[in-house]
């Protein structure tokens, strides 16, 4: 039985095994606590066999210097899968802004996948955009990528921390980030600034109303009108979401790989 085992290949293998179990620790949809812990492992495990075929193993040191590269491994898939779910959290960024305004920043729910709190329209824009994820086959995409990342990024090779441009590029991904949030997230809150004003208008003018009463419900009632109008506008901009993701995610690992 042990011949038929390549044992040299075990520690080419463990590093490609360990880059991916590092994806899947911190990767949108594949992270979330709803997904088994068994199966990450096991899909982790399938796939690294699967890549192992088809990566350049020649040249990986099993010295010293082997576990310096375990480290690499780890870093690297945990960094770019945060980097991803860090873009993604722009949705619910927006729905936080939306909550502020309309009076439900108190009523946060607990998020089941990620086991931190939510916003309640936040968590509603979540859901939008995992399924749309789902339905254009995104999954797929971030499978590939993690493919693609043994290209960029060679496992006998390490990160050049030296290079500033990986900073200036985390801090430019994160501007991007609440941009796309605000995107989102402005159409309600503007027309909740003009209800705000046409209330600061009527208490100046009709005193005997209490705008206090009124103003909650019906900031609450133009809040969900606006969503349902511009619902298809918040598909083209989870579009977007997702294609930033995608570049930021393949121009990270060409830092990586020293590109």
């Amino acid at each position: 039985m042990l011949e038929l085992i390549n044992l040299s290949a075990i520690p080419v293998f463990l590093l490609i095994f360990v880059r991916i179990s590092a994806f899947f620790v911190t990767l949108p949809l594949f992270s979330y606590a709803t997904i088994p812990t068994p199966f990450k492992i096991g899909f982790s495990f399938f796939l690294a066999l699967i890549m192992y075929y088809t990566v350049d193993i020649s040249g990986v040191p099993v010295d010293y210097t082997y576990f310096l590269l375990l480290m690499k491994e780890a870093i690297v898939g945990l960094l770019i899968g945060l980097l991803a779910y860090i873009i993604l959290a722009a949705v619910q960024i927006a729905g936080g802004f939306v909550d502020f305004q309309m009076g439900f920043a108190i009523a946060n729910v607990v998020d089941p996948q990620t086991g931190a709190q939510s916003p309640l329209i936040g968590q509603y824009f979540n859901i939008i955009a995992l399924m749309f994820l789902l339905s254009v086959n995104g999954h797929h995409l971030l499978i590939d990528g993690i493919f693609n990342s043994f290209e960029l990024i060679p496992i006998d090779a390490f990160i050049p921390f030296e290079n500033a441009g990986i900073a200036q590029f985390i801090i430019e991904t994160f501007n991007q980030m609440f941009l796309i949030a605000f995107q989102m997230a402005m159409p309600i809150v503007g027309c909740l600034f003009l209800v705000d004003v046409a209330l600061g208008i009527i208490a100046r003018t009709v005193p005997q109303m209490n705008v206090f009463v009124v103003g909650l419900p019906l900031k609450i009632f133009v809040s969900f009108v606006v969503i349902f109008l511009f619902l298809s506008l918040y598909v083209v901009l989870v579009q977007h979401v997702f294609e930033t993701m995608f570049t930021a995610m393949r121009d990270l690992m060409r830092l990586f790989g020293g590109g």
